[in-house]
């Protein structure tokens, strides 16, 4: 249930930098959601659903992007399979998590700016 607070959260982010560029509108969002950000992206498109009525948001759609979680190896950077011993089988040094896969991103907003 930490969507709602984060979306919370984003939506007065958006409307601080929309005024602070004085913008007309807001044509839209893009967030990215990785596989361990431990985010829920329904729950998280419901409660951008909620807290966008009422504000510079409200007519502004969302695009959300799932990241898959992935790894690779810090050394070498080769991918490690999805399901195999998190080890890179050449370098034997652990894998690494690669950016993103454990993180919410606010990746744009679409503004029209004069």
């Amino acid at each position: 249930m930490h969507e709602y607070s984060l979306v919370e959260a984003l939506v007065r982010r958006v409307e601080q930098e929309a005024r602070r560029r004085q913008a007309l509108a807001i044509r839209g969002l893009t967030v990215s959601v990785g596989e361990l950000s431990g985010v829920d992206p329904e729950l998280f498109r419901t409660a951008y659903e909620t807290f966008r009525a009422g504000s510079l948001c409200a007519e502004t759609p969302l695009t959300l992007k799932r990241l898959e979680a992935r790894w690779s190896c810090p050394a070498c950077r080769a991918p490690i399979a999805r399901g195999a011993v998190l080890r890179c089988p050449t370098c034997d040094v652990p894998a690494r998590l690669d950016e993103g896969s454990d993180a919410l991103t606010l990746d744009s907003i679409d503004m029209e700016v004069p």
